[in-house]
This record gives C-alpha cells, sequence and structure tokens, in this order.
C-alpha cells in the first residue's frame, strides 16, 4: 500500500469555515469538496496564468480552469487592464452605457449567425430566457432538453428532470421531455408524439464527441418542419469549438444560442443571441405581447463586458482557439501515452475535442468507478496538478503539459496496483468523490 501522505490542513480548516457559513460549501456544486478526494480539496488563495495556490502554500497545474471560464489563463492581462480602465469610469448607471452597444456590435462580428444579442451575468438566465422566448413565440408549453448533456439551467424547466429535484412541482416536470443526442429518428418520434406542444428543442451542438454527420443539418430541418425553435446552448462550445462557437464550425444556424463561460475570461458575463424577429419580442419594437426576456441590474456592468471584447479580440487576434486544440492534443497524446505505459490504457480513457478533454476513470470491469476516479485525483493532486477534467486554458505551457504527463504516468502506476489488487480501497485514503447529481447529500 502507498503510505506518502498529501495534507492540506489550511484547506481542510479553511473547507470548515466554508460549510457553516455556505450551503455545499461552495457557490457552485461541482467546486465542492465532494468532488475531491477526502481532505484533500484544496481551498484557492490567488491563480496566475495556468497555475493556482491553494491557501497551504502549494503550487498547481490547472486545468478545467473556473469550470471552463478561464480559457486565457488567469489574471490575463489584455483582459485584466481592459476591466480596470472601466471600473475608474463607474460599473453601472441608470441609463445604457455607450460600452454595451460597443461590447453587442463586437459579439455579433464574432458570432455573425446571431442578430441581436442580450447580455446578462450567468448561464442559466440565458437558457431560460431562451426557452421562455421559444414559449411566447410558439404558443407551445413543452420544452424539450438533450437527454445526454449533463446540464443546462439552474431553473425549474430542467432540475426537475436531474435527481435532485426536490421542491420542484410535478406539474412543472411534466413540460419537459427529452431526446437522444445523435438520433434523428428518435427526435422526430417525440416531436410526433408531443405534436404542436414543444415550443424548442434545446441541446448543446457537440459535446464529449462530434456530432454525427449530418445530425445538426436534421434537427435544424426537423424543428422547422414541426414549428419549434431551435436552441444552441453554446456556454462550452463558444469560443472553444471556434470564436464563432460550433454554429460557426459546423455551419448549422439555431434560431437562438446562449453563451457564457470562456466569453468573459472569469468575469461574470452570459449573452442570449439570436434570430431579430425572436429576439426583438423581448424589446419594445414590435406589437405583439411583450416577453420579459432578461432585465437584470447588473446584466450590462462596463467592466464585465469589457472583458468579453477583450477576450473575444484575443481569441481572434491571436488564434486561442488553434492554440487550445494544441495544447490539447499533446497532452492527450502524452496522457495515453502513459497510461499505455503503465498498463492501464483501457482503464483511464481520455475523451472529448482536443479543446476540452475529459476524461474516464474505468475499473476492473471496465466501468466507471468514482473509487478509481478518487486514486486518480489523490495522486494528481499530490504531483502538484488540479484536473478534475483535462480541459486545457491557452496559459498552459510545453513544460506545464509535459510536468503533468509525469505525474498522470506516476499515478498510473498506483492505478495498475489497484487493478492487480482488484481493490482501490487502500489508496483511497477516505471516502470516493460523488457525482454532482444525487438525491441524498
Amino acid at each position: 500500500m502507498d503510505t506518502e501522505e498529501f495534507l492540506l490542513p489550511r484547506s481542510q480548516a479553511a473547507n470548515e469555515r466554508l460549510h457553516a457559513l455556505i450551503p455545499g460549501g461552495a457557490h457552485t456544486y461541482a467546486k465542492g469538496d465532494d468532488q475531491y478526494p477526502e481532505n484533500l480539496a484544496p481551498v484557492i488563495s490567488h491563480g496566475r496564468g495556468a497555475h493556482v495556490w491553494d491557501v497551504d502554500g502549494n503550487r498547481y497545474i490547472e486545468y478545467g480552469s473556473g469550470l471552463r471560464s478561464v480559457s486565457l489563463g488567469h489574471a490575463h492581462p489584455r483582459v485584466t487592464e481592459a476591466v480596470r480602465r472601466e471600473l475608474d469610469r463607474g460599473s453601472n448607471f441608470v441609463r445604457p452605457s455607450i460600452v454595451e452597444v460597443e461590447a453587442a456590435e463586437r459579439f455579433l462580428a464574432t458570432v455573425p449567425t446571431a442578430e441581436m444579442v442580450k447580455f446578462a451575468k450567468n448561464g442559466s438566465d440565458a437558457t431560460t430566457a431562451a426557452v421562455r422566448l421559444a414559449r411566447a413565440a410558439t404558443g407551445r408549453p413543452r420544452v424539450a432538453l438533450c437527454a445526454d448533456h449533463p446540464f443546462f439551467s439552474v431553473d425549474d424547466w430542467f432540475i426537475g428532470t436531474t435527481p435532485m429535484s426536490a421542491g420542484i412541482p410535478e406539474s412543472t416536470n411534466e413540460l419537459t421531455v427529452t431526446f437522444p443526442y445523435g438520433d434523428l429518428a428518435a427526435t422526430e418520434e417525440m416531436l410526433t408524439r408531443y405534436q404542436d406542444e414543444v415550443a424548442c428543442l434545446i441541446l448543446e451542438p457537440a459535446t464529449h464527441t462530434e456530432p454525427p454527420p449530418g445530425y445538426l443539418t436534421g434537427l435544424r430541418e426537423l424543428a422547422d418542419r414541426h414549428g419549434c425553435v431551435l436552441v444552441f446552448d453554446e456556454m462550452i462550445t463558444g469560443f472553444r469549438w471556434s470564436e464563432a462557437g460550433a454554429q460557426g464550425l459546423y455551419g448549422v444556424v439555431p434560431d437562438l444560442s446562449t453563451f457564457g463561460k470562456a466569453l468573459g475570461n472569469g468575469f461574470a458575463v452570459s449573452a442570449l443571441a439570436g434570430r431579430r424577429d425572436l429576439m426583438e419580442r423581448g424589446g419594445l419594437r414590435h406589437s405583439g405581447d411583450r416577453v420579459f426576456l432578461l432585465s437584470t441590474t447588473h446584466g450590462a456592468e462596463t467592466h464585465s463586458l469589457a472583458a468579453a471584447m477583450a477576450v473575444q479580440a484575443t481569441y481572434v487576434e491571436e488564434g486561442i482557439t488553434a492554440r487550445l486544440h494544441a495544447l490539447g492534443e499533446r497532452l492527450a497524446a502524452g496522457v495515453r501515452e502513459a497510461a499505455a505505459g503503465m498498463g492501464v490504457g483501457d482503464h483511464i480513457v481520455v475523451r472529448g475535442r482536443a479543446s476540452n478533454l475529459v476524461f474516464a476513470t474505468l475499473d476492473e470491469n471496465r466501468q466507471p468507478s468514482q473509487q478509481y476516479r478518487t486514486l486518480f485525483l489523490r495522486r494528481l493532486l499530490a504531483g502538484g496538478v488540479l484536473a478534475p477534467s483535462f480541459v486545457v486554458s491557452s496559459a498552459l505551457s510545453d513544460a506545464d503539459i509535459d510536468h503533468t504527463v509525469d505525474v498522470v504516468a506516476q499515478a498510473c502506476a498506483v492505478y495498475r496496483k489497484a487493478l492487480d489488487a482488484a481493490d482501490p480501497a487502500p489508496w483511497l485514503g477516505g471516502r470516493p468523490v460523488k457525482p454532482v447529481f444525487r438525491r441524498l447529500a
């Protein structure tokens, strides 16, 4: 049994303080300490580039930065300078700032498939606004969401479909139906079953696998034929697939799309974008019933919009998407080689587009295992790698990736021992990590 101890006493104490005052000990469930090995959930002091430091003084190479939001690295100088300029000019006024139209012009130049845009602070508000707009435009009650995608919103129409549905009336849940990704026949069957009831189809246009040939085009045709609104959730694919998101890469134009995460490089900004005739229903220049689309006090904070403009300029001018892909390819190749070299290539599996890599940890029967994930995460943390996923940022260096691969190789050696023993328990150091969506704490 491996006896090496990696301890985080100050982080442990900070986690206790967090749980005493904040439900769940974090403001995002995916950041909870239940997602990490017991007593090994670092509490962050600060970050710069691709590195973060915890309150115990340890430095880590960080992946999945800010749940995929910090794709340029922490404290990116171009972004922070743009933010700093606006902070000295005031952040929020009783009327729109000129920054709002400048940010809209920049966004629509970057995502030319959209005709209008409205900014908000988080992704849930944007996706829920898209759903409300689709219901208003079609006069239909049901929302059809892709069952294979993990998250769309904190709001009832989605959370009611998860194991954490406490507090959501069944009458609300009945209005949400699902369809499988990549299966046009099943989607058409669902639309036929609920003929003239489905307001929209909402999905991530791409995920850890590429869309099957013709799938997005076929979905566009299905939505048109059945009179429902096609919504692309581009929270993850936005910028990581192309500057214009997956719709820009694959050439299929949705009616509405939502962006966030990478848009602000960690600053709070999201966007709902789409067809003018739909978006204008939330405006003042139409004759129909008004839609309460998005109206948030902080939706147009000048510094967040300045951050978004700086991010878009950086992506376009510096070819960031291509860099993310190159870094991801180098990382994926290294991890796969390290895993194969240690005889666990069939058990530690890297998946996804190079700019959005995740990993699976499989047991002796090649089934997903939270216990083996715990073992793997423990070894990565001890080696200075904070990696709930292998999602890269452009701030990573080749040396960072080489170090990561070395640490992965060491983790794979321990993984092999556990597989040979058919029991990872001696290497867990406590309870296994847990899935976010579960009924009981």
